[in-house]
């Protein structure tokens, strides 16, 4: 499971969904959801073949292709193509609205839709609207409490890699100046890890400050949290540092302590212990949304020092 939900649309009249939003509905149901939506159209079989990969979670189809392109095969003999000599597994749907879609497939995670049957008299809509429904049926066979602990987990890692590489980046600025911040933390870390107390001392002294940057184990997340806002001020971007802090640090911390438990129908969620703060499904979305949320903020913040090395 991950956060980016991708999916591969292959319609040769994809020109009327682009016009008509469709792929945007299916984006914010997706975001309402607490999952980054990735939608790539194509209009072709050639295009379709060099987006595919095992990446996707649905691949949506036209079945009847060669409407308008004599040459392109029918939905169901490019599925055959998916499965058998790509070996790829990803759920599908494919549909029509130009006649009866027979099931000649006899594979799994395939989904036939007759538009024509639909009560939503618009085609297209109609699509999105199985389309949405299949989404929430992939979402809720990979819901699992302790698989989207792990997903969490992995995601939150990567934020901690980006900010790292924003550290790294602000550096080599000469308009942001670290020597208060660095002065507080040597004073701090003396203090705490007496075992560390040469390396810290050397790196003041020789003023090494993206030395000590590079050991997480001293480093830890509350200094890269500093350093954060530091350059978020000095750069004059919002500082998110607090909300990072709060949403992703502190909530990855208790979620990696808490407790696997049952409630009286079976349910599986986790508990924290100390604050009795509970993992369901609900917590999870909101932890979901405010990791794309703080994803976007970093990607912000990288592009920002990057043009600033630029100019």
């Amino acid at each position: 499971m991950k956060l980016d939900y991708k999916i591969l649309w292959l319609d040769d009249k994809m020109d009327v969904i682009n016009e008509g939003q469709y792929d945007v509905e299916i984006k914010n149901h997706l975001l309402e959801n607490g999952f980054n939506p990735i939608i790539d159209t194509v209009n072709n079989e050639a295009d379709f073949f060099r987006y595919l990969d095992d990446s996707y979670d649905l691949i949506l189809t036209d079945y009847h292709l060669n409407e308008t392109d004599k040459k392109t095969r029918d939905g169901d003999l490019i599925i055959k193509e998916i499965r058998e000599e790509n070996s790829i597994f990803t759920e599908i749907m494919f549909y029509s609205a130009q006649g009866e879609v027979v099931d000649t497939v006899k594979l799994d995670r395939i989904t036939f839709v007759d538009t024509r049957k639909s009560t939503i008299r618009n085609h297209n809509e109609a699509v999105v609207d199985r389309a949405i429904k299949l989404i929430d049926l992939t979402i809720r066979k990979f819901q699992n409490i302790v698989a989207m602990r792990g997903m969490i987990m992995n995601e939150t890692s990567s934020l901690d890699l980006q900010m790292l590489e924003i550290i790294k980046l602000s550096l080599s600025i000469s308009e942001i100046n670290f020597d208060e911040l660095a002065s507080e933390i040597y004073t701090e870390l003396i203090q705490l890890y007496e075992m560390k107390s040469s390396f810290v001392n050397t790196c003041r002294e020789k003023n090494k400050f993206n030395a000590l940057t590079k050991d997480n184990f001293v480093f830890s997340a509350e200094y890269k949290i500093q350093t954060l806002a530091q350059i978020l001020k000095a750069v004059g971007l919002e500082d998110y540092s607090e909300k990072y802090k709060e949403e992703i640090n502190s909530m990855r911390n208790k979620f990696a302590h808490a407790v696997l438990m049952k409630d009286d129908n079976g349910r599986e969620y986790f508990k924290h212990g100390e604050t009795g703060l509970t993992f369901n499904e609900e917590l999870c979305k909101t932890i979901r949304e405010n990791i794309i949320q703080h994803k976007k903020n970093l990607n912000n913040t990288y592009n920002k020092l990057s043009s600033m090395l630029v100019s």
